[in-house]
């Protein structure tokens, strides 16, 4: 079963929203803005996928926080500031329990996710 974490209202996941309808793709949804994200998870993503590609930095989240916590970002501080605050996460991240893919592409999800 194909999930795909974002937040409903970001443009980027109605772009892929309708990518995975228009392929007959079936997923479920996991609003990371309402429900969060557990440590777990977050770190699982990480060690797939690197922290810095899940680390949404072209957001006005990342652009409101102060220059020295953008400085002095690690590993682990990374983690968790997108824990406390999801919109740090690059939308979409889409995991299917063997794939897993984070940002909207529509060839490597053709390549990956398509039928």
């Amino acid at each position: 079963m194909l999930t795909i974490y974002g937040i409903k209202n970001c443009d980027t996941m109605k772009k892929a929203f309708a990518w995975l309808d228009e392929h007959d793709v079936t997923y479920t949804f996991h609003d990371y803005k309402k429900s969060g994200i557990d440590a777990n998870t977050l770190s699982r993503w990480s060690n797939i996928l690197g922290w810095e590609v899940l680390l949404n930095r072209r957001g006005t989240t990342w652009r409101k926080l102060d220059t020295a916590t953008q400085a002095a970002i690690s590993p682990d501080t990374a983690l968790r500031l997108m824990q406390d605050q999801p919109s740090l996460i690059k939308r979409p991240v889409v995991d299917t329990n063997s794939v897993m893919l984070c940002g909207f592409d529509p060839v490597a999800w053709q390549e990956k996710l398509a039928k």
